[in-house]
């Protein structure tokens, strides 16, 4: 999943030899990495609990709106709690609140759906918090002329973290298996209500070793001696402008839609992967060797990113978003038209051209704002809650035509992307 992060803070406190923050660095890479893996595991999680639950479609994507919901409700009163307590106290707090999201996950195996989605929402708020406080870290734990390359080096491990958690959860929380509807018929109540309790614990020990190493890594943030990163004030006499101020500047405002709807189909594609890879004329997998290509999905996004970062020092950042939904729009239609190796493989490639699209959307909409560059960032952020609603029109889709044919409301998603790159093709100056 992409690491959505807030813009940084100006930083004091960097003249100490770098070296120095060898150590600090490591543990916000971890947290990076971290934030992937967290986020990525709802895509097996989705499966797993729509299954144990006998769910629509609609009431599975319930968990990607408490988790994408936080982002809409929990940046803003993080921006307060960070500025009232400091940037490592944030972090602190943040990892706190993650890890008894994480904690939550047991008592609601046998507490039932609602304790998973209240699960989902405090940990997604615990993750928002540690964004918005842990993010500047990347900037100032070093030399400023190579904060671009730590920056590279945290991203890949996030991305290797949504790489992995389809893996591990495959193997730890999908292995049991899921019986078939058939199967489950047979089973007498007593016999269903052990079988779904079973189901359900599945993800009570992964989730507990999450919180634990979720807290562990709080202490040592507790720990760390970092530098003081102090808000950048404005220069006097400096406007910085409200909210319609703003979206006065059209590609700033036709930024956040496409945001909006560049996230709302990532996520969606992601959430219903393993389902659609599971349908017998698509793949016909069980849901653990569907979670494989999962992580197949998220490689492509991390080899995507380092092969963008190359091509568009050549290529300008329109043009190269505008091919990349082109592609995507393709590929996804050629999924929902097609079936067995051909819909598989295609849906999965989606990964490797999503893999540029947010940064680039997300810098393209900031560029020339000047003093409004906050405002602005903020308001992309709040865009974010795309994840939480998107996928409900998807999942209405499959609940009343059918799955495959659900595709089309990410496909649609894209097709705006394509006509935000191609207006801005020309669009040279993103940093």
């Amino acid at each position: 999943m992409e690491h959505y992060s807030q813009t940084a803070p100006a930083a004091s406190g960097q003249s100490q030899a770098a070296g120095s923050y060898t150590g600090p660095l490591v543990i916000v890479t971890i947290l990076f990495f971290m934030w992937g893996l967290l986020t990525s595991l709802n895509d097996v999680l989705i499966p797993h609990l729509k299954a144990v639950y006998t769910l629509t479609y609609v009431q599975a994507m319930l968990v990607q709106f408490c988790f994408f919901g936080a982002y809409f409700i929990v940046s803003l009163p993080a921006g307060m709690l960070i500025r009232k307590i400091g940037y490592q106290n944030g972090a602190v707090a943040g990892l706190t609140i993650a890890a008894a999201g994480c904690a939550l996950f047991y008592p609601a195996a046998t507490s039932g759906y609602t304790l998973f989605l209240i699960a989902f929402f405090v940990l997604a708020g615990g993750i928002t918090i540690l964004q918005v406080a842990a993010n500047p870290y990347v900037a100032v734990l070093g030399d400023a002329r190579t904060a671009s390359s730590r920056l590279t080096l945290t991203q890949a491990f996030n991305s290797l973290g949504t790489t992995v958690a389809p893996f591990l959860g495959g193997m730890l929380i999908l292995a049991g298996g899921v019986m078939s509807a058939a199967d489950l018929a047979q089973l007498g109540p007593d016999q269903l209500k052990a079988y779904n309790a079973a189901q359900a614990s599945s993800v009570q020990g992964p989730y507990l070793a999450l919180a634990g190493a979720l807290l562990v890594l709080a202490i040592l943030f507790a720990l760390a001696r970092l530098p003081k990163i102090v808000d950048a004030e404005p220069e006097p006499g400096a406007d910085e402008g409200g909210l319609l101020d703003v979206l006065k500047h059209r590609h700033l405002a036709l930024g956040a839609v496409a945001i909006f709807l560049y996230v709302g189909g990532e996520v969606s594609i992601g959430s219903f992967l393993i389902n659609f890879l599971g349908e017998p004329h698509v793949a016909g997998l069980s849901a653990a060797d569907a979670a494989h290509y999962v992580g197949y999905y998220w490689f492509g996004a991390m080899i995507g990113r380092f092969v963008g970062f190359v091509v568009m020092q050549k290529v300008s950042p329109g043009k190269a978003l505008a091919f990349n939904a082109s592609v995507v729009i393709l590929l996804v239609l050629t999924a929902i038209f097609s079936h067995g190796d051909v819909a598989k493989w295609s849906i999965v490639a989606v990964g490797l051209f999503n893999s540029i699209m947010f940064p680039t959307i997300f810098s393209m909409a900031l560029n020339k704002l000047g003093p409004l560059t906050g405002q602005g960032s903020g308001v992309l952020c709040m865009a974010i809650v795309g994840g939480a609603l998107v996928p409900f029109a998807q999942g209405l889709l499959a609940d009343t035509i059918s799955l495959q044919l659900s595709f089309f409301v990410p496909a649609a998603c894209y097709v705006f992307i394509l006509y935000f790159g191609v207006k801005y093709a020309n669009m040279y100056t993103v940093k």
